[in-house]
C-alpha cells in the first residue's frame, strides 16, 4: 500500500504529475500544429475585457506589435510561423501574437489577450503556445512591459553551441545588452521551458535559449526588438572578425566601467553589476576568443565549457600531421 504524503497517496500524486506532464506536452504541440481536439479561442468576451482589448491604447500597441513582427521577418529573425511577441497592458492582461501565423502576415485583428496564467480572454485566433515564457519574465521583472522571442541565425548559432559572446568589445552593445546568459534546453511551450529564464531575468534583458533562439524584454515591443537586433548584429560581427585571423581589441577595463556607469543610469540590467570592478568581464580569456563558457545565475563561469580558437585547432592539427609524417619517414 502507498503511504500517504501530506494526506495524498503516492499513487494520486503520481497520477497528478502524469496529468500535468501530459497537459504541458499538449501545450508544446501547439507550437507545431493544432490538433482537432485543441481548445479554441473564446467565443464570448466579457464586456470589460472587450473594452480593454479594443481600447485606443490597445489598438496602438497591436499596431506596434505588427510592425515589430514585420521587422523580425524582414531581418530573417523568424521563419515559418516562428517567434512570438507580447506586451503587458494591465496588471492581469497581456497582448500576444497567435500561434501558427507568420509574422509577415500579422495584423492587429490577429492578436490575442491573455491573463497572467496564460488563459485566453479575447482574440479570434489561439494564442501562442510559448506565452508562458513571456509570463515568467513579466512575473519576475515588474519593469518588463514587452517581450520578443525569435531565432536570428548568428545569435542562435551561439545558443546551439552552448556558448555566449564576450562583453567589452563594442560600446553600443555593452550599454544596451552587455552580459548575455544562456539557458539549458527544454521543450518549447512547456512549463519547464518557460522557467529556464527565471535565474537570469534580474541581471539580463537578453537571453540565449539553449538549442532554440533568443528572448529579449524591454519597456516597449519596439525596444525589445532593438535588443534582438543588437544581440544578433553583435554575434554576426564577432563571427566575421574571427575570419580576419587576428584577435579583436577589448575595451580597456576603466572604459568598460564608464559604459557600465552609463548603463546603470539608464536603468538597464547587467550581471557585471554584481562583480567587483577588477573582475568585471575580464575574467581570464584567450585573446580573440569569440565564444565563452556560459555564466551561471551568479555570474560564475562554468568550468564544463571549453573555448578554442581556430588558430589553436589548426596548430593542433599541424602538430599531429607533422608527427605522423615524421613517423613514416625511414630511419
Amino acid at each position: 500500500m502507498n503511504k500517504p504524503v501530506n494526506g495524498i497517496s503516492n499513487s494520486v500524486n503520481a497520477a497528478s504529475n502524469a496529468n500535468a506532464e501530459k497537459d504541458d506536452l499538449e501545450q508544446a504541440v501547439l507550437a507545431y500544429g493544432r490538433p482537432r481536439e485543441a481548445k479554441a479561442a473564446p467565443k464570448t468576451v466579457h464586456p470589460e475585457i472587450d473594452r480593454l482589448f479594443n481600447s485606443p491604447e490597445a489598438k496602438a500597441i497591436k499596431e506596434e506589435i505588427c510592425a515589430v513582427g514585420w521587422k523580425l521577418w524582414m531581418r530573417s529573425y523568424v521563419d515559418g510561423n516562428g517567434g512570438n511577441i507580447s506586451c503587458r497592458i494591465g496588471e492581469n492582461a497581456v497582448l500576444c501574437t497567435p500561434t501558427l501565423l507568420s509574422k509577415i502576415d500579422l495584423k492587429p485583428e490577429h492578436l490575442c489577450l491573455v491573463d497572467m496564467e496564460g488563459n485566453q480572454l479575447a482574440g479570434e485566433l489561439p494564442r501562442t503556445s510559448e506565452v508562458f515564457l513571456h509570463l515568467e519574465i513579466y512575473k519576475h521583472v515588474p519593469q518588463a512591459k514587452a517581450v520578443v522571442h525569435c531565432h536570428p541565425p548568428h545569435a542562435t548559432a551561439y545558443a546551439i553551441t552552448g556558448c555566449i559572446p564576450p562583453s567589452a568589445v563594442i560600446p553600443e552593445f555593452d550599454v544596451f545588452v552587455g552580459s548575455v546568459a544562456i539557458t539549458q534546453y527544454e521543450t518549447p511551450g512547456t512549463k519547464q521551458f518557460a522557467e529556464t529564464v527565471i535565474p537570469f531575468v534580474q541581471d539580463h534583458n537578453s537571453v540565449l535559449l539553449g538549442n532554440h533562439g533568443i528572448v529579449c524584454w524591454a519597456d516597449t515591443p519596439t525596444h525589445a526588438e532593438w535588443y534582438a537586433e543588437n544581440l544578433e548584429t553583435y554575434c554576426w560581427t564577432l563571427l566575421i572578425s574571427n575570419q580576419l585571423g587576428v584577435p579583436y581589441a577589448k575595451i580597456p577595463p576603466a572604459k568598460e566601467q564608464d559604459l557600465l556607469a552609463i548603463k546603470k543610469r539608464l536603468g538597464l540590467p547587467d550581471a557585471r553589476f554584481r562583480l567587483k570592478e577588477e573582475m568585471s568581464s575580464h575574467i581570464p580569456e584567450r585573446p580573440g576568443t569569440i565564444a565563452l563558457a556560459p555564466q551561471d545565475p551568479h555570474a560564475n563561469r562554468q568550468s564544463s565549457a571549453v573555448t578554442v580558437r581556430r588558430d589553436e585547432i589548426e596548430a593542433i592539427v599541424k602538430t599531429a600531421v607533422d608527427a605522423a609524417i615524421a613517423a613514416l619517414k625511414p630511419k
